[in-house]
């Protein structure tokens, strides 16, 4: 339990993130009543009363001012001024405007103390960039607005633990990424958040860039040159890594519970596997059943979760969006809110 709000952020509200907003709360309503749980969500007011009366929810959520002294367990905080209306499903510069005010508001509070941990709906990255906020995604976003170089992208959906050494990059430029600094960093955060999990000693498995490890080199000698010198230094400090394992049997041995996380090398590498085991499928009519997985910032000043998928634009407005990844997200900033990475000099700004 936190004592204090965790700041529930929008995303851009043409998106699904309004309604697993609405549909998270009522499912949290009982903790939050009692106080166990206290929300403040920031976005768009309008979108947010559009997805209740679409959901025919009662929910009470009174706005607050960010200055007031005290706010109700459940609450909301207008991110920006209302423009033209923003309809569900429509790619706008509003939607844009508001997922990034919301992302400011939740830092500047989060930062000030006023709420322990950010947790983040989905963006449209084109909306983003169309209302001028120019960053390829929300971790990079919050790496400039905390002042923070170097930060960490985790998802996690039950076992599956995967940290990235490189998420928004070309795959032309991937190996310029892999530096024996960036993989320590990695290591190191990725060690601090399991522990803060309640891991007392996580076991981490470093997975190979090249297939095969680079096959003595024939296929390539960073996994050679780069990551095993890494992971050694990195065992001889006392931490307990492994690696580099070949990323076709990695993740394998991930599920099967032989490590506690992963650290890929690039985005889909690390991304495919916690999706498609967190994206659930109907099969008879191809239909989301479940969206469940996480992501989560390492290496911030503060602490952010999100969900782990995007703004669903063709189902936006439609009443059949899944929450349950929002709520992890919400467990996940609940059970971090313990502490602050203890890794300060990953955090540093000026940390490569």
């Amino acid at each position: 339990m936190t004592s204090r709000h965790l700041a529930i952020t929008m995303g851009d509200p043409a998106g699904i993130g309004p309604e697993i907003i609405v549909k998270a709360c009522i499912g949290l309503q009982d903790r939050i009543a009692k106080g166990d749980l206290r929300l403040l969500i920031i976005g768009s007011g309008a979108a947010l009363t559009e997805a209740k009366a679409a959901l025919g929810a009662s929910l009470a959520i009174p706005q607050v001012n960010a200055e007031d002294s005290d706010w109700p367990n459940l609450c909301f905080l207008q991110a920006d001024a209302e423009g033209a209306p923003i309809r569900p499903g429509v790619l706008s510069a509003d939607g844009g405007r508001f997922a990034f005010k919301a992302i400011e508001q939740g830092v500047r509070l989060t930062q000030a103390g006023r709420t322990a941990a950010i947790v983040t709906a989905p963006l449209n990255k084109e909306a983003l960039n169309k209302a001028g906020y120019h960053y390829p995604g929300h971790t990079e976003m919050l790496a400039h607005l905390t002042g923070v170089r170097g930060s960490v992208m985790l998802l996690a959906h039950g076992n599956m633990r995967v940290s990235h050494v490189s998420t928004h990059v070309a795959l032309e430029d991937v190996p310029k990424r892999l530096t024996p600094e960036r993989l320590r960093q990695v290591i190191d955060l990725t060690d601090d958040a399991l522990r803060r999990l309640g891991i007392a000693r996580p076991k981490i498995a470093v997975a190979a860039l090249n297939p095969h490890a680079g096959e003595g080199g024939l296929f390539g000698r960073q996994d050679i040159d780069v990551s095993a010198p890494t992971i050694a230094k990195a065992v001889a400090d006392g931490l307990d890594v492994v690696g580099p394992v070949p990323g076709d049997t990695i993740f394998v041995k991930l599920r099967a519970g032989q490590f506690d996380a992963v650290v890929a090398m690039y985005h889909d590498q690390g991304h495919i596997p916690v999706k498609l085991l967190g994206f659930q499928v109907d099969p008879a009519t191809g239909r989301w059943q479940e969206l469940s997985g996480v992501n989560i910032t390492l290496g911030l000043p503060i602490i952010r979760t999100s969900v782990d998928h995007g703004t669903a634009f063709d189902i936006a407005g439609k009443g059949i969006a899944n929450e349950h990844s929002l709520i992890e997200a919400i467990d996940y900033a609940e059970r971090l809110a313990g502490g602050i990475s203890a890794s300060s000099k990953a955090m540093r700004p000026d940390a490569q």
